[in-house]
């Protein structure tokens, strides 16, 4: 079935959703799964809406393992908010179950659905508007981490095994370089270079995590702004959405990616390194928020190692796209020819950016450490 063809009224009807179905609208933002909103009348004639999803099994392979995560973490979250006096219909997803009361609908099709509650009067944003709202996007996610801080990490599934190995994300760009199937590696020896250089970055978070000097914690693994909703009225951040990727791994991944994406003066593919920097207001204002929240749950090594991970985790995205180009861009969506070259080179900019910054960065965490 084409993906555009779903009836999604039909898939509607094997969900406990509340009231008469009246249409649904194809929701666009994400990249990965096939997402719906989908409308209903309730009995007393108000509207309710929930968010209908096809899981894209081709990139989750294991669907059922992904929502054991996701109604593991919901569900201590919610216990939480509970107890804190909040609104658990707001601040987590809510599942809403399928006829048979299970977490996932196996279509005729092979195809895996899930619906949770929409979430009314919030939205998400592609790009921070003002540095308040970063900070308290860095909040949301500190209360993420937070909230689940005393959760059995190890009970998780792994959804993408070794997801930020940065060893292994190097050792994966060495062979590609080596192989160069492409003939790609003679045009981009200063890339690779700056790569090499950094090698010895890349062992050290993952050494302290085998050693036992950082704990493993629930992580979100895609700490973009967009997977943060903001209240339309208040601006606060209320729910971090998008758990797919939730996983074991470090608290130090988290902030470090939303760091890389959030606090960078442009986008990810911009070919004009001139305008490419790491915002050290962003920066603190997201850290400030991050620490207000998740900052007395963290230890003394993650704190000691929070500014360095933004380095860490914007290098490993840069490595990540240098090694699809050099393999012919077969794992990133690309729209032009070295499209995965400018992602690269925004990267390794913002990197050099932070070396340059790291005592600032080091010193504005000192300030907001609990």
């Amino acid at each position: 079935m084409n993906r555009n063809e779903f009836n999604v009224e039909k898939i509607a009807k094997e969900f406990q959703f509340d009231g008469q179905y009246q249409k649904a609208k194809r929701n666009t933002d994400g990249h990965i799964n096939d997402t719906f909103i989908v409308y209903f009348t309730k009995d007393d004639g108000k509207e309710q809406r929930y968010i209908l999803q096809r899981i894209n099994h081709s990139i989750f392979k294991e669907p059922e393992k992904l929502m054991e995560n996701v109604m593991g973490i919901t569900q201590h979250m919610r216990e939480k908010i509970i107890a804190a006096g909040g609104d658990p219909l707001r601040e987590t997803l809510n599942i809403v179950p399928t006829v048979d009361n299970k977490a996932l609908y196996v279509s005729e099709e092979g195809n895996y659905w899930r619906a949770y509650l929409y979430i009314e009067g919030a939205k998400a944003y592609e790009l921070p508007e003002s540095a308040h709202q970063f900070y308290n996007v860095g909040k949301a996610f500190g209360k993420f981490q937070r909230l689940l801080s005393d959760y059995p990490a190890e009970k998780l599934h792994e959804t993408i095994p070794n997801f930020h190995h940065t060893k292994l994300r190097f050792d994966a760009l060495v062979k590609a370089v080596e192989e160069d199937v492409m003939n790609r590696a003679k045009d981009v020896k200063e890339e690779i270079e700056f790569a090499f250089a950094r090698e010895h970055d890349t062992p050290i978070l993952v050494d302290l995590l085998e050693k036992g000097q950082l704990p493993l914690r629930v992580t979100h693994n895609d700490t973009k702004l967009n997977n943060v909703m903001i209240d339309t009225t208040t601006g606060e951040g209320i729910c971090v959405i998008d758990l797919d990727t939730v996983m074991p791994g470090l608290s130090l991944y988290d902030f470090g990616d939303s760091i890389r994406f959030g606090a960078s003066t442009a986008p990810e593919d911009e070919k004009d390194l001139s305008k490419v920097w790491m915002d050290l207001n962003l920066y603190e204002k997201y850290t400030k928020g991050f620490l207000e929240e998740a900052g007395a749950s963290l230890t003394k090594t993650e704190l000691e190692y929070l500014a360095f991970s933004a380095k860490l985790m914007t290098y490993e995205c840069g490595i990540r796209f240098l090694t699809d180009y050099l393999q012919g861009d077969t794992y990133f969506k690309i729209h032009r020819p070295e499209h995965n070259l400018d992602r690269t080179r925004t990267q390794f900019k913002l990197v050099a950016d932070m070396e340059e910054k790291m005592d600032e960065m080091n010193k504005i965490v000192e300030k907001y450490m609990k």
